[in-house]
């Protein structure tokens, strides 16, 4: 079984599972497929808002596919949930990209 297919088994046992979700997201992004990573970032950041890995990987998949603006509004959100967190080390990984992308 790959990757993506034993991925989604366990997402169908518990959509909610964020590290499960993460798991499929950074799939779709090292084989290629953008908008299906991008989508199960979404799907995570919906299910578990402070999940901070996939506000700065979701931000980079869109710089990486050209879009710019929607990258500097995830790094945004990113960087308040960092703060609600108290994860210093993503904060400051996403502030530095935001300024490299503005």
């Amino acid at each position: 079984m790959d990757k993506i297919a034993a991925l989604n088994e366990i997402l169908q046992l518990d959509p909610t599972n964020a590290f499960a979700r993460y798991g499929l997201a950074m799939e779709h992004v090292s084989q290629g497929n953008l908008p299906a990573a991008l989508t199960e970032f979404n799907t995570l950041i919906g299910h578990n808002p402070d999940y901070v890995p996939a506000y700065q990987m979701s931000a980079q998949t869109l710089a990486k596919s050209g879009q710019t603006e929607a990258a500097l509004t995830r790094l945004h959100e990113g960087i308040a949930a960092a703060n609600r967190t108290g994860n210093a080390h993503a904060l400051a990984e996403m502030e530095a990209m935001r300024e490299d992308l503005a």
